[in-house]
């Protein structure tokens, strides 16, 4: 496998879009691992200013710089808005360096799909190797890059995965609705009238309605496409009051009863080699979840027959820096848990 020598030195990182909420969280979780050491940090329109400026939480000696094509480092982080990345990736990979991408602009294979929901035109080469190692792991192992999934994607995903890949024949699945909340980070951290504490406080609202940038990415994942798909699937977004977390209820119509006992034997054995996928016997809760890299499960039923689950997710980390070095681990030869513990 194309693995960076570990045995001499320690593999270098950069991060590319480091003074935003994932960025940060990127370096906090860096900053903890003991194979890797952080070289440079980039961000526009902060350079020149000291990590500690903007996070004086976390402890981090390195200023702001801009990127301007750089290739020094082993290792590149992306954490930009939607569009930046497709410009610098192809760049870095041709300069033999591994890349994890953490925008949507490599993960949809449908070039119209892509330009429907995000807005952009990219040319059907710009796919990247789908980063979620529930799913994945033996793809992303020695990967070269990877496009680390979106945070609703990830609650969803994880949630839906077992009943579309577990093999269970008789699972027919009619429809899914599905409601999930956000907390505030996941807008980023970019001021917005709208999420500023006097909009926000003591409110709740749907937004994005139909049209979410990760349904694409869902569907893709399950084996069908949004354009097409097999199955009716209704996605309603939300944002509270809180800093972070997501919190996902999908409620899930089958053609057929199937026994809940069934269920969980298909979710244990689905997910008995994924160290960050909890089942919990109750209702799981964001506060469950904060601060680590852990995806929890809950099943239940409706007295109609329909399967409800519910899982949780921070979406600053398991959503998004999280995941991205469980990913690297793996690419790397890294215990996948390295740093995420």
């Amino acid at each position: 496998m194309n693995h960076i020598p570990m045995q001499n030195k320690k593999v270098t990182v950069s991060v590319i879009g480091a003074s935003g909420y994932s960025g940060a969280e990127l370096v906090k979780l860096l900053m903890k691992h003991p194979g890797v050491v952080i070289e440079e940090l980039y961000a526009h329109t902060q350079a020149g200013k000291h990590f500690t400026e903007l996070y004086p939480s976390i402890p981090c000696d390195k200023t702001f710089q801009t990127y301007s094509g750089q290739t020094n480092s082993d290792v590149y982080f992306l954490a930009l808005p939607h569009g930046e990345a497709l410009q610098l990736v192809p760049g870095i990979v041709a300069a033999g360096k591994k890349v994890i991408d953490l925008s949507g602009d490599f993960r949809l294979t449908s070039t119209a799909e892509h330009k429907h929901f995000y807005g952009g035109e990219k040319s059907a080469e710009d796919v990247l190797q789908y980063g979620m190692p529930e799913l994945f792991r033996d793809q992303i192992v020695g990967s070269t890059a990877i496009s680390n999934p979106g945070c609703y994607a990830t609650s969803i995903i994880l949630g839906l995965a077992p009943l579309f890949l577990g093999g269970m024949a008789e699972l027919d699945v009619e429809s899914v609705n599905v409601t999930a909340v956000s907390g505030i980070s996941g807008a980023g951290r970019s001021a917005k009238l709208e999420l500023s504490f006097s909009e926000m406080s003591g409110n709740m609202r749907a937004y994005k309605v139909g049209k979410h940038q990760h349904t694409p990415e869902i569907m893709q994942t399950l084996g069908t496409s949004a354009t097409d798909p097999s199955f009716r699937f209704v996605f309603t977004p939300m944002i509270a009051p809180y800093v972070r977390g997501i919190y996902s209820v999908l409620n899930v119509r089958l053609a057929s009863p199937a026994a809940m006992e069934s269920i969980r034997e298909l979710y244990a054995g689905f997910y008995a080699n994924a160290p960050f996928v909890r089942l919990r016997d109750g209702v799981t809760e964001v506060s469950h979840v904060a601060y680590t890299n852990f995806c929890d499960v809950s099943l239940a039923f409706e007295s109609d027959g329909s399967l409800v689950i519910i899982t949780a997710i921070d979406n600053l980390v398991k959503g998004a820096a999280g995941q991205a070095v469980q990913n690297m681990n793996l690419m790397l030869g890294f215990g996948e848990t390295t740093a995420l513990l």
